[in-house]
């Protein structure tokens, strides 16, 4: 028996399907017959070639959800209970954290563990280690995640790697009762920075970005006010902006863009002691110059980055998204659902973008 799958062979080269046998399991190990795998920017990334240390051949598709087909001993969940075969979850897709080092022990940053692998995007396609197949294989070091009462797969997956990521930069940004929150993108991180911002007490949530269809589900996802990029320029943004401050800003500002210059404009917009925390800059995009004086120093501003995600922010988002799914709709954010031969088109409806996200149903 053989499983499909969609392998990314090297930078700037196009998807190709491949066979794969299918793969004895550890002890520990699960295979999961996979219901969705999302496509997001990062791997747009990963076909331009933009992100140091992936071992080329990759599967991409570093969050899914699926189906227990099969398991090798007794799995368990984060409260002890045992798994069972035909149980829907996720996967935390970071793995091989030591738990060891400094960065583990010490700083308690695991997200920065040298050890630190992800699923899709820097393991081997040597086995069936990313969501862009028709089976996953879970390691043993794996840690699956049973959904709440009432949770559907589409639900969790619209929301996907954003939700964790988003769940991690609101929590950075300590957002108090009455905050204004201004987010830069409205791509999936970006969105959901908006929906956690609203339910973490802000005052009001504003939104920069593009294109026109985003920013209108933005409105559906806690956005009180938006400016378009494409329509506007810094200078009237920030001449609006600060108008409905009374000159001021807005207390935090969430970077969620990977645009370099949205650094720069951010820090030229947050309130003086406000807060800005750069969460887009997944890859290197390049440079951008800072006045230390004027943009940071003189107004004091608290600069906060925020990489990746960890067990405790997959927890927790899915726990909160499953209490507000009917308020905000992550659901909806997956606008269009492409089979396995078509991940190619896919990523390019993503690099356009043409869709708020794009969805691969391996088995369809």
């Amino acid at each position: 028996m053989t499983i499909r799958a969609a392998v990314l062979p090297a930078p700037d080269r196009e998807i190709e399907i491949r066979d794969y046998p299918e793969p004895d399991l550890a002890p520990g190990g699960v295979l999961l017959r996979t219901s969705f795998s999302e496509v997001c920017g990062t791997d747009v990334h990963l076909q331009d070639g933009r992100l140091a240390g992936v071992p080329y051949p990759i599967i991409p598709g570093h969050v899914s959800v699926g189906v227990i087909e099969k398991m090798r001993g007794r799995v368990v969940d984060e409260h002890g209970q045992p798994f069972q075969e035909g149980d829907l979850v996720g996967f935390m897709d970071v793995v091989g954290s030591c738990g060891k080092c400094w960065y583990c022990q010490v700083a308690r940053a695991s997200t920065r563990c040298p050890e630190r692998k992800v699923y899709g995007i820097t393991l081997p396609a040597d086995g069936l280690f990313g969501g862009w197949a028709e089976k996953i294989l879970l390691r043993p070091d794996v840690q699956l995640l049973r959904f709440p009462s009432g949770l559907k797969a589409e639900d969790y997956i619209g929301g996907g790697c954003g939700l964790n990521t988003a769940f991690h930069a609101v929590e950075r940004a300590e957002i108090r009762l009455g905050d204004i929150v201004l987010v830069q993108g409205a791509g999936p991180v970006g969105l959901s920075v908006s929906a956690f911002a609203a339910l973490a007490g802000a005052l009001e949530v504003w939104m920069i970005g593009a294109p026109r269809k985003r920013l209108e589900f933005g409105r559906r996802m806690g956005v009180d006010r938006d400016w378009d990029l494409l329509a506007t320029t810094p200078e009237q943004r920030r001449e609006e902006i600060l108008a409905l401050t009374h000159g001021r800003g807005p207390d935090v500002v969430i970077e969620a863009t990977g645009n370099p210059q949205a650094v720069t404009e951010g820090l030229d917009l947050v309130r003086d002691q406000g807060r800005t925390i750069i969460v887009g800059h997944y890859t290197d995009a390049g440079e951008i110059p800072i006045n230390p004086h004027t943009q940071i120093n003189k107004k004091h501003v608290e600069i906060r980055g925020c990489w990746g995600s960890d067990f405790s922010h997959f927890y927790r988002s899915i726990q909160v998204l499953a209490k507000n799914k009917d308020r905000f709709p992550w659901r909806d954010m997956a606008d269009r659902t492409y089979r396995l031969d078509q991940a190619q088109e896919a990523l390019q409806a993503v690099r356009r973008q043409e869709v708020v996200k794009a969805l691969i149903r391996p088995n369809e």
